[in-house]
């Protein structure tokens, strides 16, 4: 086929009416015949004209398989968890009116690129990686190894038969690729990658130091525990560890940690100091009625400082965001959460742009606002070189100036309350700005709300409120 023909080339995964058809080309030009097995995704090549051109199917990856374990390098308890996520491309024929030359390679090329898509629409998951097995006397895999696949090595010789291996001698050639570049670190990991549950927003937990000389079950461990010594079966630095990671990984109520914990496999359980049972032999999580009452009683500010600041070092060492550090600082009244009077109980807080992650949050006294609750939320974090913003109530020059004394820059929103502020930015001529910001100003007109962000200067220099 031509380059301009193999330009042309589309691949889909079939409709429920082409399956009948699918089948009988398979049973009619592929020695193996047309039975998938496993979550099945079935897809058909069409050539320029609409032709079918080559067809392949997938499903579930091999249970055993040395060379494909060896290269993912995965325990035995991560292989059985993460399983799901390699699929076996089971099936692929090139029927007679496609035999071209590289046609094969483009047709897998095609698929691979949106394999893991369709499986996470069909089957609720991604793809990280596929696997294939060769008959040498049949074939050389050339087609795989022009796609990108790597061969791993040989099969033992061994098939699976009514749910028993049995020796048949024929060995195959084991090729795999994986579908994104880390996709081996992440079915190897101790804890699930987002990428393994399709989510977008939450944290990696393998990139954080949890264990480390400086990790966060040191620094967990330096807390008063609020119970009697005696009882006690799980230390409290694993408690609110564990506590810790599942609200990273997206827990948002006390039942959710404790079904996290729950789930969590040894390796993880063991990283995050959990008790060993020595008549289980394993370790063991504690209970969600366990979580409760100690989640309850901890020092829950002495908390929130341990848990802020290893987060923010965690972000200023770069394990979860780029170069650029910006927090947003924002109250907010907490659902179902009440103080002794009814009302709801009140938090300023900082947050990293980007990932979401709470580094440190205050309270607010019922008897006055968020003003107040700014230098204490601020002052036991490190923010040189950070790029703050707020709203228009905390457009005030002591902020403003506390800000640029620990070495960072601000982004204040100016509204009608700070009618001077306002007035004198309103009067900033145009020529002013950046070319950039000038046109926008002039596309959305000169009385919309300005920012205006005031670089960390000398104590000698303007005022800290004065436009730059």
């Amino acid at each position: 086929m031509a380059d301009a023909a193999l330009r042309g080339l589309r691949v889909r995964p079939i409709e429920a009416f082409e399956r009948a058809r699918f089948d009988e080309e398979l049973a009619t030009h592929h020695w193996l015949g047309s039975h998938l097995v496993g979550q099945t995704m079935r897809y058909v090549a069409l050539g320029p004209d609409g032709c079918w051109v080559a067809l392949l199917g997938f499903g579930a990856a091999a249970l055993a398989c040395r060379p494909r374990d060896d290269f993912v390098g995965w325990s035995e308890r991560q292989h059985f968890r993460r399983l799901g996520y390699v699929v076996n491309n089971q099936r692929f024929c090139v029927l007679p009116e496609g035999r071209r030359p590289n046609l094969a390679s483009a047709v897998l090329a095609r698929t691979l690129l949106r394999l893991s898509g369709d499986y996470r629409s069909r089957w609720g998951h991604p793809v990280l990686l596929v696997e294939t097995f060769v008959d040498p006397a049949r074939h050389h895999g050339t087609c795989y190894k022009a796609a990108g696949f790597e061969l791993l090595g040989e099969s033992l010789g061994y098939g699976r038969v009514a749910g028993r291996y049995v020796h048949h001698g024929r060995k195959k050639l084991v090729f795999a690729r994986a579908l994104r570049r880390d996709a081996r670190r992440i079915l190897s990991a101790d804890f699930d990658h987002p990428a393994l549950q399709g989510a977008s927003g939450l944290i990696d937990l393998n990139a954080l130091d949890f264990d480390g000389r400086d990790g966060l079950m040191k620094r967990l461990a330096s807390l008063p525990d609020p119970r009697k010594p005696r009882g006690v079966r799980h230390s409290l630095a694993a408690m609110l560890a564990m506590a810790t990671a599942a609200t990273l990984a997206g827990a948002r109520s006390v039942l959710a940690i404790g079904e996290y914990a729950a789930d969590c496999p040894q390796e993880v359980l063991a990283r995050l100091g959990a008790r060993y049972h020595p008549v289980r032999k394993c370790y063991v999580a504690p209970s969600q009625d366990t979580f409760e009452r100690v989640l309850a009683a901890v020092d829950t500010e002495a908390l929130d400082e341990v848990v802020g600041t290893w987060l923010f070092e965690q972000v200023r060492a770069g394990r979860l965001e780029g170069e650029q550090l910006v927090l947003a600082l924002d109250g907010k009244s907490m659902r179902g959460a009440q103080r002794d009077d009814g009302r709801a109980v009140h938090l300023f807080s900082a947050m990293v742009h980007g990932s979401g992650i709470v580094i440190g949050q205050h309270g607010v006294d019922e008897r006055s606002n968020e003003i107040t609750a700014f230098r204490p939320l601020l002052e036991h974090l490190d923010i040189a070189g950070c790029l703050l913003t707020a709203d228009a109530m905390h457009t005030q020059r002591e902020h403003a100036s506390f800000v640029v004394a620990k070495g960072a820059d601000y982004l204040f929103q100016v509204k009608a309350n700070q009618p001077g502020l306002l007035a004198s930015i309103e009067a900033i001529p145009l020529d002013a700005f950046s070319p950039e910001h000038e046109s926008h100003l002039r596309a959305h007109g000169r009385s919309e709300h300005r920012y205006v962000r005031v670089a960390a200067v000398p104590e000698t220099s303007t005022s800290p409120t004065q436009p730059r």
